[in-house]
């Protein structure tokens, strides 16, 4: 029984080292409902959905990743939302986070698969440990290391979201609306907000009524110089 639970441990070892190589992007749940016209001339103008943020250097940064992802599909920026054909609503939003917790079903180094508020997400994980200390999750430092090594260590999970919402400014109709929503291991909005702009716009307009799974990869975020 042991030598069983072995090979298996290891064939998931052998898995887990694929999916972790693959593991190198952004990925983004996006739904989108469109009825958007093809490009022909059509302006458009970038506002917050938060009021709030009206004149703000925040938004005026964030914005901007969404008037260059319209420009690169062939829409035209306006310099007053007057002047525009189309008015792109747009808000942006990250939680506070919570706590979720993996278990090592094998004690003291081994393998184990993410607790998350739905149970098992089927996230497997291997993290040798000498002494009791984890060497490679989340490096010698881990500040969730209990000495006691009970076998359940807790991370923060933040999730964000993008919402997009282009209307016709002649009539108020609504042409375009979009989300897009992710899940990362930091709040910073800085590095959130481009992949999701990115994500929402792969494909863009997509079709009516879908909602797809998009996969930012991490050679386009190096390579982004908005």
């Amino acid at each position: 029984m042991r030598i069983k639970k072995f090979a298996a441990a290891a064939l998931l070892g052998a898995a887990v080292i694929v999916l972790s190589g693959c593991e190198t992007g952004f990925p983004a749940q996006v739904s989108r409902f469109q009825a958007m016209p093809a490009p022909a001339g059509q302006t458009f103008f970038v506002v917050p959905m938060d009021t709030r943020l009206n004149g703000s250097l925040e938004f005026q940064r964030f914005g901007a990743y969404v008037a260059q992802a319209l420009q690169a599909q062939g829409y035209a920026p306006a310099t007053t939302p007057a002047a525009a054909s189309l008015i792109v609503n747009v808000g942006y939003n990250v939680d506070r986070g919570t706590t979720e917790y993996q278990s090592d079903p094998f004690g003291r180094g081994g393998y184990g698969f993410g607790m998350g508020y739905g149970g098992m997400f089927a996230r497997p994980y291997y993290y040798p440990r000498f002494g009791g200390r984890s060497a490679f999750y989340y490096g010698w430092d881990d500040p969730f290391y209990s000495p006691f090594d009970t076998g359940i260590t807790s991370y923060r999970v933040y999730r964000s979201k993008l919402d997009v919402d282009i209307r016709r400014h002649a009539d108020n109709q609504s042409v375009f609306e979009g989300h897009a929503k992710a899940r990362s291991e930091n709040d910073d909005l800085n590095r959130i907000v481009p992949n999701l702009v990115e994500a929402m716009f792969t494909g863009f307009p997509g079709r009516n009524g879908e909602t797809v799974m998009i996969t930012v990869p991490s050679a386009a975020r190096a390579a982004r110089r908005y």
